[in-house]
């Protein structure tokens, strides 16, 4: 989901509940650096306490955990851009995941939730990779899952936002219509005009 502020997409955060997951989370930590393809993306999470934030953390975790959390963040993006393409990931964003997945902590138990059901998980280490664990689950579950044929790059070569195509004909190319779909637009019309005018 894109939210419209400034001059195009925001990152929105999802992490709402700890033990739960949401298939395209992966996608939204992805796309807390955005605006890939100019020359200064933007950034979201310039610090420990900005990525705790996010991930709604009671404590920032340490620089060096930061620095983890983004290269992570990136091998994510490069992981589901290359699958977006239609091309394969490198074998080292997998072994991050992996990685990262392997040191997570564990889903073990459901409990019952406000909503119904949910994950029953310590997330009281305050580690990076306990913040991230819902953002890895959710990549591993979309890696293998049915709908990973529906993640998207937007076509805006300056955007690159990650999202699932969840329109019934599997056809979506932008982030959202109001920003990067209408920009589209108007410079299409620009251009149609020009040859007419010419």
């Amino acid at each position: 989901m894109v939210s419209k502020a400034g001059h195009g997409c925001q990152p929105v955060n999802r992490l709402l509940f700890p033990g739960m997951t949401r298939p395209d989370l992966c996608l939204d930590f992805a796309n807390t650096r955005y605006w890939r393809g100019q020359a200064a993306p933007t950034e979201t999470l310039n610090g420990p306490a900005e990525l705790a934030a996010w991930a709604k953390a009671p404590k920032p975790p340490s620089p060096r955990e930061f620095d983890q959390a983004i290269a992570l963040r990136e091998a994510l993006y490069r992981l589901f851009d290359a699958q977006a393409q239609g091309k394969p990931a490198a074998p080292r964003d997998l072994e991050a995941l992996n990685s990262a997945l392997a040191h997570a902590p564990t889903r073990k138990a459901l409990k019952r939730g406000r909503n119904g059901y949910e994950w029953d998980v310590d997330m009281k280490s305050g580690t990076a990779l306990a913040l991230l664990a819902p953002v890895l689950w959710s990549a591993g579950d979309l890696l293998a899952g049915p709908r990973l044929d529906r993640v998207r790059r937007c076509a805006n070569p300056e955007c690159g936002w990650l999202f699932l195509d969840d329109s019934r004909a599997g056809k979506r190319r932008w982030c959202s219509m109001s920003s990067c779909g209408n920009r589209a637009k108007a410079r299409r019309h620009y251009h149609k005009s020009k040859e007419e005018d010419a």
